[in-house]
């Protein structure tokens, strides 16, 4: 036990240029941390507001859209912040481009996703 004692208390090899190493190892290893957060969060966050600003941009007249309430219809005139959209016979509304969470083609049903 006595032997563990001596091992705890004695000084980590390298004297005085261990701390240097370490205050370096410490920067190197943030700027590593703060790198991976970049390319894993920010960067990809970045792509796919700049792809949902291309499709909401990109948004016409006649184009069938959904909505991020759920509600389906088809775009009867372009504003420039919003859109008036038929969403049955007879039935015109007008929304927030926000609004729309995907574009559809003719036919196409919508896909099931956690974007909305």
């Amino acid at each position: 036990m006595n032997w563990m004692m001596e091992l705890a208390m004695a000084p980590p090899p390298g004297g005085e240029g261990s701390a240097q190493n370490s205050s370096v190892f410490m920067f190197v290893w943030l700027g590593l941390m703060v790198a991976l957060f970049y390319f894993m969060l920010i960067r990809p966050q970045k792509r796919r507001e700049k792809e949902r600003q291309a499709l909401l941009s990109a948004v016409k007249t006649g184009d069938r859209v959904l909505f991020a309430g759920g509600f389906l219809g088809v775009v009867a005139n372009v504003k420039e912040n919003t859109l008036v959209v038929k969403i049955a016979d007879g039935v015109k509304v007008e929304i927030v481009r926000s609004a729309v969470s995907q574009v559809l083609d003719k036919g196409e049903t919508p896909a099931e996703s956690d974007k909305a």
